[in-house]
């Protein structure tokens, strides 16, 4: 017997609508070339007596996929292709079928005969790269009927209730039917009534398994069915099985292998399934402490007359290093209290790095995830975390596990310390939606000190600038005012550099107020005029710009110079104290005034910020239109000058015109627009601090020093 080519038997992939049309034993595979689909039947010799007997039947098998699959595909969807290898080499398997040329395209294998499932590999840069993987051989469905009374799994997509919890059901529902669970149905009634009182018996089992990704996705299934189904009366001996079946999957070995399980949510789904069934467990004596490597579970009981209860975690983190966390729940906390209850603490220290291998946030968890179950009457704690990586350059930042949205936020803690080796957090604990906590450390953090730098240089050169700039003014006055212009261009530069200095000097005050003082009052009355001057800054910019285009382009039409003054004042301070006023009205009383850790206005929960991007990018926007005019209207030659003198003249006249416009309008602060686009690009955020920390010395360069009537009147005084 001999086959024309090995490839993928029906069973796979798409080949599931072909399950009911086809014999087994027939071989498919699919690919695409350039929109057209391509279909390939293998099947052993002695089937061909049959082969115009089934013609018909797999042209119906064929209508009958195109008729499920292309409604889904009619958008660019990447191709896919299954085959399976010979030799159990499968990313061979993929670079054999067809070359890896488009980025996105799609190879899915089957596992080896031991394994159910398939694994993914994703074409990038011309190279086949593991995807997902769902190979496993643990038959879940089977372990838990050895454990509980209650039947199979839940349905996919099921949620379910219980004591007040709500968890969505993850996977595909059954990882196995019943029938492959068969040879586990010889254990006896004893046996199965030993494992429903402490699930010992599926222990060996699960324990002698790989731990790959396939068989971590379904031991978090089966680990989220117990905490749903059989989380009543957790006793010590339910609570050490269950942690030995999560310890197995937490491994510090294994991290890498959560990076390709198929469910994104799966550490999530964990951590909330541990949470759950932990918080159930019973104290029989007062306290209780079960150990396993890399999860660790205390509980105690409290009442109101403790003077105070915390948990001490010291853990091994990696084959060489421990590291620590504290869990202190306060007095005047535990006085809340009106009757005795039970504090049931968790720690995990690798599962803050299992969580980063699903999640793209450009920060990383630097140290253990400690889990709280307490009393809804309680509702902050003190925790404090050792740091894995200890740098001196980079801050802790305290978050929370926001259980909902499945990511850290940082809402839910303060930071109280923060040292090179701990940090301590008070949060917020809320039984449903924050539970988890522990600190991040940003890589970006590690260049934020180059920014820093720039900034405080920056800011210092800033304010002497436009001190001296404002003193310039003031002694040139009466020499550079005596036009109805000149008058209004010198108004509207004194009120932009007295705008910035105030802004500057309000930035430094913020920020010392935040870091020290603590103080919610002095940062919502820092950030309300912080907000305002640098309004006033942008409005009174808009101001110069409207003067700009006044002078070009209304000739023959002549402002008075109080009308001018009540227009600039209206505009340049009105509007502003409009704006900063509705903001802080809107949004304090809500609390969504202030952003979490700067005194500065709120992004995520009230978008607070945009009364002040708005208003600014629509400014710059407008002062861009007025510098494309300047430019039209002063790159035009004089006339009787040759050509190459016309040329040079228009560059030098729209070079210093536009140097001259770029720091009085504004147009610098275009640039952070840039840092918004990429976030993780230095340049632009070098670029953007150098341009502003700096605009108040550009302000007196190219608005006072640069401008010849103000050097003859400096000149005058001097000599005078």
């Amino acid at each position: 017997m001999s086959e024309n080519h090995l490839v993928s038997p029906v069973r796979t992939f798409f080949g599931r609508v072909f399950s009911g049309c086809l014999p087994s034993n027939w071989i498919l595979v699919k690919s695409e070339n350039r929109g057209v689909i391509l279909f390939n039947i293998s099947f052993f010799q002695e089937e061909c007596s049959r082969c115009v007997a089934m013609a018909l039947k797999l042209v119906h098998c064929l209508v009958l996929w195109a008729v499920q699959s292309f409604p889904a595909a009619s958008g660019s969807a990447p191709g896919v292709l299954s085959e399976e290898s010979k030799t159990g080499n499968q990313q061979d398997g993929c670079v054999s079928l067809i070359p890896c040329k488009d980025n996105g395209d799609v190879c899915v294998q089957p596992c080896s005969p031991s394994f159910r499932g398939e694994t993914s590999f994703v074409c990038k840069d011309e190279k086949w790269q593991m995807f997902t993987d769902a190979c496993a051989n643990l038959d879940i469905w089977s372990l838990f009927q050895r454990i509980s009374e209650h039947g199979p799994f839940l349905n996919p997509g099921e949620h379910v209730s219980i004591a007040g919890e709500h968890l969505p059901f993850v996977g595909k529902g059954s990882p196995m039917r019943p029938g492959d669970g068969a040879k586990y149905s010889g254990a006896d009634d004893h046996g199965n009534e030993n494992c429903e009182a402490d699930f010992s018996c599926i222990i060996p089992d699960i324990l002698s398994s790989p731990a790959i990704p396939g068989n971590i996705a379904d031991i978090v299934d089966l680990l989220k069915q117990i905490s749903l189904v059989l989380s009543r009366n957790v006793s010590r001996g339910k609570m050490q099985s269950y942690s030995r079946i999560a310890n197995h999957v937490l491994n510090s070995s294994i991290i890498s292998n959560w990076a390709f399980v198929r469910d994104r949510n799966a550490s999530s789904v964990l951590l909330d399934s541990v949470n759950l069934f932990a918080g159930k467990l019973l104290l029989m004596n007062g306290s209780e402490s079960i150990q396993e490597q890399f999860i660790s579970t205390k509980g105690y009981s409290i009442h109101k007359n403790t003077s105070g209860k915390s948990f001490d975690f010291s853990m091994e983190f990696n084959n060489s290093d421990n590291i620590t966390g504290h869990v202190f729940i306060p007095e005047e906390e535990l006085l809340k209290l009106s009757r005795t209850s039970k504090a049931i603490s968790i720690a995990f220290p690798t599962l803050g790095a299992i969580i980063e291998t699903s999640h793209l946030d450009p920060v990383f968890v630097n140290g253990m995830v400690l889990s709280v179950a307490l009393p809804e009457e309680l509702q902050h704690i003190l925790l404090t975390f050792e740091k894995v990586n200890k740098l001196e350059s980079v801050k802790a930042q305290c978050v929370g596990w926001h259980s909902t949205e499945r990511r850290w936020d940082d809402r839910a803690c303060q930071i109280k310390s923060d040292d090179v080796s701990s940090a301590v957090c008070f949060c917020k604990y809320h039984h449903r939606m924050f539970k988890s906590f522990s600190i991040l450390m940003s890589p970006t953090k590690l260049r934020n000190a180059v920014l820093d730098y720039i900034t405080c240089v920056g800011l210092g050169l800033s304010i002497f600038s436009l001190a001296l700039c404002l003193a310039i003014e003031f002694v040139v006055w009466h020499h550079v005012t005596k036009t109805e212009i000149t008058y209004m261009r010198h108004f509207c530069l004194v009120n932009i550099a007295t705008s910035l200095l105030i802004a500057d000097i309000l930035f430094i005050l913020a920020a010392i107020v935040h870091d020290t003082a603590q103080n919610y009052r002095l940062c919502v009355a820092a950030t309300f005029f912080l907000h305002f001057f640098y309004l006033a800054l942008f409005f009174w910019m808009f101001s110069l710009g409207l003067l700009i285009l006044y002078g070009l382009l209304l000739v023959f039409f002549k402002i008075t110079r109080s009308v001018f003054i009540a227009t600039a004042f209206s505009i340049g301070y009105g509007c502003p104290l409009v704006i900063s006023v509705l903001t802080v009205a809107i949004t304090e009383p809500r609390n969504g005034y202030l952003r979490a850790g700067a005194c500065w206005l709120n992004w995520y929960e009230t978008k607070a910020l945009l009364a002040f991007v708005v208003p600014a990018l629509s400014i710059i926007t407008v002062n861009l239109m007025v510098v494309v005019v300047v430019v039209v209207k002063t790159g035009r030659s004089s006339v009787g000058e040759g050509c190459k003198s016309r040329d040079l003249s228009s560059v030098i006249r729209v070079s210093k015109n536009v140097a001259l416009l770029t720091p009085v309008l504004g147009l610098t602060w275009g640039f952070g627009l840039a840092t918004i686009v990429d976030k993780s690009s230095l340049a632009f955020h070098v670029t953007f601090a150098l341009l502003n920390a700096f605009q108040g010395f550009f302000i007196l360069l190219f608005g006072t020093l640069l401008d010849r009537k103000t050097r003859e009147a400096l000149r005058m005084n001097c000599l005078s």
